[in-house]
């Protein structure tokens, strides 16, 4: 009897200290990956050049588009005397056909383009995590179940269907964001499974297992956390492709529409004039392509900078 209360004891006492370790190690290892990202983000930027110039330039275009409410212009204002003006001092972008401020629109647009695009990335991302780490975490028919509905749509043809999509429904700033999240959680969801398959097996997701965490603990409090730096890189090109979808889908006439401002249907109106006053189009396409172009290669600097230490 004697022998089983110290038997019992031991166990309780080792348990303690399976528990106290495994939190020790993981605070230890928070700690040291929290200064090893800073670190590591820093010195890829200093070493990039292109990734700096890209950072300072999304900065600047951010900062403009969220600051267009202080240009003295109205951008849905129409002045039909001053209409398709070449760029000067009172217009820096010039004039479109209906006499309206092109850099106060430029401005306007960018606010919308980048809502989009951050809107839409933030919702394909939280799809795209939960359905992958679940699939990867639960395994057997719950995996072959999600991964197969995620094959699905990726076979389908997105931008076709989009363009259904929008054809049949009004064609809303908010609905498009919708959209665009519900097609581009794909990429994410199998990122995040293939991460979540790795640290399912480490030594502290086991030993929170031994303690009895339940699995959406484990999920939201150990998994996702340990493979945020992926998250992080996915989310960052998705914005690109959200961007790029919607100036598309806004310059075919079912994305944003008119009177509204963004990149893609300023790039619609200009169709018309792009011979007489070809400026139209080039300050949105620059626009786009400097956004785009900044997003994909900070993903590339970040996926060098935030790569985890493993625990072992």
């Amino acid at each position: 009897m004697v022998s089983a209360e110290k038997n019992l004891l031991q166990e309780e006492m080792e348990k303690e200290d399976a528990f106290f370790l495994a939190g020790h190690q993981q605070e230890i290892s928070k700690v040291e990956y929290d200064r090893g990202v800073w670190y590591n983000l820093k010195t890829s930027l200093k070493e990039n050049k292109l990734a700096m110039i890209c950072l300072i330039l999304l900065g600047v275009i951010m900062i403009a588009s969220l600051l267009a409410p202080l240009s003295s212009y109205d951008p849905d204002a129409m002045d039909l005397r001053s209409k398709l003006q070449l760029p000067s001092k009172e217009h820096f972008f010039g004039t479109d056909s209906l006499g309206r401020d092109y850099f106060t629109r430029a401005l306007y647009g960018g606010r919308i383009s980048l809502s989009v695009g951050f809107l839409s990335m933030l919702l394909s991302t939280i799809l795209g995590t939960v359905i992958g780490t679940v699939s990867g975490y639960m395994g057997g028919k719950v995996d072959i179940f999600l991964m197969r509905f995620t094959d699905i749509f990726m076979s389908v043809p997105s931008f076709l269907l989009m363009v259904v999509i929008n054809t049949l429904f009004p064609p809303k700033v908010y609905f498009m964001i919708i959209i665009l999240g519900l097609f581009e959680w794909c990429q994410i969801a199998r990122i995040t499974r293939a991460e979540t398959l790795s640290l399912k097996e480490r030594d502290f997701v086991l030993a929170a297992k031994h303690l009895g965490a339940r699995h959406w603990q484990i999920i939201f409090g150990h998994i996702i956390p340990n493979m945020s730096s992926s998250i992080i890189v996915a989310g960052s090109l998705a914005v690109a492709r959200a961007i790029l979808t919607e100036s598309a889908l806004s310059f075919m006439g079912i994305g944003v529409q008119l009177p509204k401002a963004s990149w893609g249907t300023m790039l619609q109106g200009a169709q018309t004039y792009i011979m007489d006053v070809p400026t139209l189009a080039v300050f949105p396409g620059i626009f786009i392509v400097l956004t785009v172009f900044s997003f994909n290669i900070l993903g590339d600097a970040l996926q060098n900078a935030l790569e985890p230490k493993r625990m072992k």
